[in-house]
């Protein structure tokens, strides 16, 4: 499972400057269009003891159905990505916001959908029993954070996309395959935990 990690280790390896990431990482031969517009968005990484809290997206989604997600959203009105986090996460998953102590903000990922997605991550402080919202999430389930936190643990694959090649992490775990955004999000933190 690789070494142990806890949060506070994570927490001390924030002090490390990170940049932020992009679906585009693996893929340098994509241009970006300038002055594209990216919507804001934000996603709770919520551990709780020594694991994260993940869902697979429903299956009649339009967007993204059956895919490993954090909870999490576009942001509404004028409230911080914190805020959206925590709603997101209370509305999917039934995470009550006084269950979660916000630790930190991390750079922020773009996606191949035009977001900015902007990862919290978060203590929760007592177990729960989820309670999903239906319309948009199938499972809540937990990863054990020490395999998370791990880089050897991570791949990279590829598809077409757009009539072009596409590279993405990916970190399976079970019966569960964990790509994309979600697996580029988590690659970022535990490269900086494994520095």
């Amino acid at each position: 499972m690789g070494r142990p990690v806890d949060l506070t280790t994570i927490v001390a390896a924030l002090d490390i400057p990170a940049r932020p990431s992009s679906d585009y990482d693996l893929n340098p031969g994509v241009v970006l269009p300038e002055g594209r517009k990216l919507r804001p968005a934000a996603v709770l990484i919520g551990v709780l003891d020594d694991q994260v809290i993940l869902t697979k997206r429903a299956s009649t989604l339009k967007h993204h159905p059956g895919q490993i997600a954090f909870p999490g959203g576009k942001l509404d009105g004028d409230e911080s990505v914190v805020q959206a986090a925590l709603r997101e996460a209370q509305e999917e998953v039934g995470l009550a916001p006084d269950n979660v102590s916000v630790l930190a903000e991390l750079p922020p990922h773009e996606t191949v959908t035009s977001y900015a997605v902007t990862p919290v991550l978060a203590r929760i402080e007592r177990d729960f029993d989820p309670m999903v919202e239906p319309g948009e999430v199938a499972e809540c389930f937990r990863v054990p954070l020490a395999f998370l936190m791990n880089p050897a643990n991570y791949a990279v694959e590829g598809r077409r996309w757009r009539g072009m090649r596409r590279e993405f992490f990916t970190v399976p775990y079970g019966p569960y395959y964990i790509w994309g955004a979600t697996a580029r999000m988590l690659k970022s933190l535990a490269d900086r935990v494994a520095r």
